[in-house]
């Protein structure tokens, strides 16, 4: 069932670590995601993926040592979210999502999920600007050409009905 109700946060906590929360009506997850991936702009280019051709995508996290796995399959309008969590990631590349615990599972409208991480990616730019997140994050600058990929199809595919995204500034 789409329920529309999604809320997505991205903030960086410390040298090379940033939390990440997502929840909806029904419930909350939340993660200590390390910069030995570019995690940011992995997620990014996986949502604006599914602007595309590709019905399915995946996005690996490192927590160092375990993984979470995020599986967003487009189905229609909407996306089935499921987050599997693995309790070593040196062991977990070559697993079938099955072999993890699933964690956490939605299912959004397309719209819903593109605006809800663009604005977080949009917030954390304007928190800490790129030369603040690149000292923060350590390894990797900020994703701006993914931001800006993300924020041209979810303009121009899901004609957002807010300002915020007509004007170029996502501050909903």
């Amino acid at each position: 069932m789409m329920t529309a109700d999604l809320r997505f946060g991205w903030e960086l906590s410390g040298s090379g670590w940033a939390t990440v929360r997502i929840a909806d009506s029904v419930a909350e997850h939340k993660e200590d995601v390390s910069y030995c991936t570019d995690a940011l702009a992995d997620l990014l280019h996986a949502v604006a993926g599914l602007y595309g051709g590709s019905a399915m995508q995946r996005v690996s996290f490192d927590l160092e040592p375990a993984e979470v796995r995020w599986r967003l399959r487009r189905r229609g309008e909407g996306v089935d979210l499921a987050i599997h969590r693995f309790p070593d990631m040196a062991s977990s590349w070559d697993a079938p999502d099955s072999d993890g615990t699933l964690v956490w599972s939605s299912t959004q409208p397309r719209s819903t999920l593109g605006h809800a991480v663009m604005e977080a990616a949009e917030s954390v730019l304007r928190l800490h600007g790129e030369d603040g997140y690149r000292k923060k994050w350590v390894l990797y600058p900020f994703p701006v050409s993914a931001l800006q990929d993300l924020r041209r199809l979810h303009r121009s595919e899901d004609r957002c009905r807010y300002e915020s995204c007509l004007n170029g500034t996502v501050t909903c």
